[in-house]
């Protein structure tokens, strides 16, 4: 896909990875719809969008739940009216509630996993997915565009301590990725997922130092990932015709 004047919808837009893949994107001419539930980093990203983009580029934001059906649902259909039309989507939405399974000392339990942390984890990450997702394609099929959608899943979809509820979203991810692949493609609509290792954000940035050094060490770079190596990686799934359900590993070699 030629990314100029197509618009790009991206969730969780108003920092991080969504920031910077809505910057990349919009380096590259595409037009960019931000859905969060903050408007100040929004506005932020909207702003910093418009000042790295083509001369040509579109920005609108949205605040949306997109665990809300409802929502998503109207926020989509106003996007769709808006930019007449929607040619991507990247589903970036998510959140962390980590804790452990069961917690125990000396065959004494002492904590657990909350039903609430494991099903909040659950709607965004998991159940936000489907939902922007399904609208995405919705408006697609109906207006005939050919489309993208990726799908931000983690290396922690294979199992990670502490992370019960995350692991659980993000390996649904990539299942969800490979069964719309197949299902849509028949509509010209590809569909991929992305696995990113740790990657620098605002949130590791306010990591303890000998805690952002181990996880360096443990990787074959010697370091963390850039935000800007991720929106390099949405881009080529984008540009190539021929990827759709797969998920590309971009970790720094630590899942091996």
């Amino acid at each position: 896909m030629n990314l100029k004047n197509k618009t790009i919808v991206i969730t969780g837009g108003g920092q991080g990875l969504g920031r910077a893949m809505a910057i990349h994107f919009a380096q590259s001419g595409a037009n960019i719809a931000l859905i969060d539930l903050n408007e100040d980093l929004l506005r932020e990203t909207a702003e910093l969008v418009k000042q790295n983009g083509t001369a040509n580029t579109r920005t609108k934001f949205y605040l949306s739940n997109v665990s809300n059906e409802a929502q998503v649902e109207s926020t989509f259909k106003q996007i769709n009216d808006d930019f007449n039309g929607i040619d991507g989507l990247i589903n970036n939405a998510g959140i962390l509630r980590d804790s452990m399974f069961v917690k125990a000392k000396n065959g004494v339990v002492t904590d657990k996993m909350s039903l609430a942390d494991f099903q909040s984890v659950i709607d965004v990450n998991l159940t936000g997915v489907f939902l922007c997702g399904r609208e995405a394609a919705v408006h697609m099929i109906e207006s005939g565009n050919k489309g993208v959608i990726i799908n931000m899943s983690s290396i922690s979809r294979g199992g990670n301590i502490g992370q019960t509820n995350y692991a659980a979203a993000k390996a649904g991810v990539v299942a969800m990725t490979t069964t719309w692949a197949r299902e849509l493609g028949r509509h010209g609509i590809r569909v991929g997922a992305i696995a990113p290792g740790v990657t620098r954000t605002p949130m590791t940035d306010a990591m303890k130092p000998e805690m952002r050094d181990r996880l360096e060490k443990m990787k074959p770079v010697g370091r963390l990932g850039d935000a800007d190596e991720i929106a390099h990686t949405a881009k080529y799934i984008f540009e190539n015709e021929f990827f759709t359900g797969r998920v590309v590993e971009i970790d720094g070699g630590l899942a091996m």
